[in-house]
């Protein structure tokens, strides 16, 4: 059975840039990898619907945390079945973003923090209710907030199709949503966690010692 890996972190942290570097690496081993990455905006009608609302388009919907919450977990109950295929497959499968995305970033909505009862909730619709596949190890990738902010803009500018959304635009919801992250980590939610620096070079510069642990 494989590993289901999972890399957290703001927008413009750099998670898709440790996604490519951490395969190649798995790759090098002779590992074989799957990846996957949440929200399944051109995939699933619910990711899509949400990216609508996240962009003004349904009206009011954007302003409920938990319909939004709701979108985003039946994206990835669509997914769970493919999930527990890959596991069966591949050695590693590497996900940008999952479960914790929903937890943090409407905890922060809601000004709670990690133990409050919104991820609490997360956890009971999405583990405990939809039966979606509990990681391995999680990843935070944590960088400071201007850096994060700068790379999504830079992502912005240089597509078009990446315009920053309702999330991303709000650096306050940034900021909230960075201390719900470290509150996750440091209890291990869901599964355990390690925290990766994304703005040193750390994260990058170590990635054959974290495809080794990875592979055990």
């Amino acid at each position: 059975m494989g590993r289901l890996v999972v890399i957290e972190g703001l927008d413009g942290a750099g998670k898709r840039t440790l996604a490519d570097g951490l395969s190649t690496a798995l790759h090098a081993r002779g590992a074989r990898v799957a990846r996957m990455a949440f929200p399944r905006y051109d995939l699933d009608v619910h990711a899509e619907l949400a990216r609508d609302a996240l962009y003004g388009r349904l009206g009011d919907l954007a302003g409920s945390v938990h319909g939004m919450a709701v979108l985003f977990a039946l994206d990835r109950r669509g997914a769970a079945e493919q999930l527990r295929a890959l596991r069966r497959g591949y050695d590693v499968v590497l996900l940008d973003r999952y479960v914790a995305s929903n937890a943090a970033y409407g905890a922060a909505r809601l000004d709670e923090d990690a133990q409050g009862p919104f991820v609490a909730w997360i956890r009971g619709l999405e583990v405990d209710r939809f039966g979606v596949p509990v990681p391995d190890l999680q990843l935070l990738l944590r960088v400071p907030l201007t850096v994060a902010a700068a790379r999504a803009d830079r992502r912005a500018d240089a597509d078009s199709a990446r315009a920053k959304d309702l999330y991303e635009t709000d650096h306050g919801l940034q900021a909230r949503c960075a201390a719900v992250y470290d509150g996750l980590a440091a209890s291990d939610w869901l599964a355990p966690w390690s925290v990766l620096d994304g703005a040193g070079g750390s994260a990058t510069n170590n990635l054959s010692e974290l495809a080794v642990q990875l592979l055990g």
